[in-house]
């Protein structure tokens, strides 16, 4: 190695000196130049949150479902049909290469173990030991709550953090536990992709419903489909706990919740994953998605003919952060399949306005997936309201959403 006994000139040493104190001052604003904003430290803490932190979680993932046992057998196809996702940029580049060429045996179980122990399955942490066995499993927020870009192979891409992972049979994949009884795994087993019950761990009652997106979620309050709770830090701690079983506490009177597992491991990484979460905004449409002439025509059928504005207002396309709607005010009631009334098992009763973002994205629509297209959203509100739009008028607004 070539040392330059000299070092920087006089001059240069200067022009370092108030780059230096540039960046200190930049630095005492938050990070990265924004004086309201998060730091980057944070946002870069809550990432790794909301990626890799298990909150505890491998106490009731392992050591009650076992399934640290299950992923042991399974193959990558498996894995990959029912919704589970591979994070490429873990991943050498020989690896991927290999992937494209169909070199690497996606049917052995042993590659699943591999990329477990990469750290490359979207959701998943495992401990591998030494001999390649799996001795621990638990999840994280990204299992649901993120997807991929399939740029190597479907299922196999780079993160999208955020998006719902619409692909992912949650039920199927936690009926393959040994721990369930017939009936139990029958009931996870009717869910269906895209599709979680966080309410049958407290009522036993089954009505799936979306998993939601978690972009997009900055300035609005009520963030869930029935507006319980009032920030994303009472989700999160919620989900953390109740859903995931993390270990800390959560306790909602209204529901008559009261979930205390110890020691906390929650608490103390709200703040930065609810600012990572917040920085996540909602993609924007693709060039060619949309027809752009139809879509403004649309946007006067949204705010006249159609009525959407009404409760779709302001900036975010949503009134719920200053009110909920009754159930039969809803188009997405009665419930299919003769479930329960979701709003029925919430805390509010009521359903909250959804602001309309990436809508094109992220289809079936409503919290029960009833609407299968925006075509099919447009006519429930039709008949539900008696708007008597045309079809170029439907046409055009379907546009429009599109271009949301």
């Amino acid at each position: 190695m070539t040392v330059n006994s000299g070092g920087p000139s006089h001059s240069r040493r200067r022009r370092l000196f108030a780059a230096a104190v540039a960046g200190l001052a930049v630095m005492s604003c938050g990070g990265d130049g924004a004086s309201t904003g998060p730091s980057r430290r944070a946002l870069n803490e809550g990432r790794q949150i909301f990626r890799f932190e298990t909150f505890g979680d491998e106490t009731f993932w392992t050591d009650t479902l076992r399934m640290h046992e299950v992923v042991q057998t399974i193959p990558p196809t498996i894995a990959l049909a029912v919704g589970l996702k591979v994070d490429a940029d873990t991943l050498p580049e020989a690896v991927l290469q290999a992937i494209q060429a169909g070199q690497v045996d996606l049917t052995d179980p042993a590659t699943t173990v591999t990329l477990l122990k990469l750290g490359a399955v979207v959701g998943l942490k495992a401990t591998v030991d030494p001999n390649n066995q799996v001795t621990s499993l638990g999840t994280t927020c990204a299992l649901c709550h993120s997807t991929v870009d399939d740029r190597i192979a479907k299922g196999i891409g780079s993160r999208l953090d955020g998006w719902p992972n619409l692909e992912l049979d949650p039920g199927a994949i936690i009926a393959l536990s040994p721990a369930l009884t017939a009936p139990q795994k029958a009931i996870y087993n009717s869910w269906g992709p895209g599709r979680f019950d966080p309410r049958i761990n407290f009522d036993g009652l089954n009505g799936p419903v979306l998993i939601p997106p978690a972009y997009g979620l900055k300035g609005v309050h009520s963030i869930t489909a029935t507006g319980d709770g009032p920030d994303i830090a009472y989700w999160n701690r919620y989900v953390g706990v109740t859903q995931m079983h993390g270990h800390g506490s959560f306790v909602e009177p209204r529901l008559g919740i009261n979930v205390q597992n110890g020691p906390d491991l929650i608490s103390s990484r709200l703040p930065a994953l609810q600012a990572y979460q917040l920085s996540l905004n909602a993609p924007k449409p693709s060039a060619g998605s949309f027809d752009a002439a139809a879509a403004a025509r649309g946007r006067v059928v949204f705010e006249g003919a159609g009525t959407c504005s009404s409760c779709h207002t302001g900036t975010l396309l949503t009134d719920a952060n200053t009110r909920l709607h009754a159930p039969a005010d809803v188009v997405s009631e009665p419930e299919p399949n003769g479930a329960p009334s979701w709003a029925s098992r919430s805390a509010t009763k009521m359903y909250r306005t959804t602001p309309l973002r990436a809508l094109q994205l992220h289809p079936p629509y409503f919290h029960n997936g009833i609407a299968p297209t925006l075509d099919a959203v447009v006519d429930l509100y039709e008949a539900k309201l008696g708007l008597q739009l045309t079809p170029q008028q439907k046409a055009d607004l379907v546009q429009y959403l599109r271009s949301l």
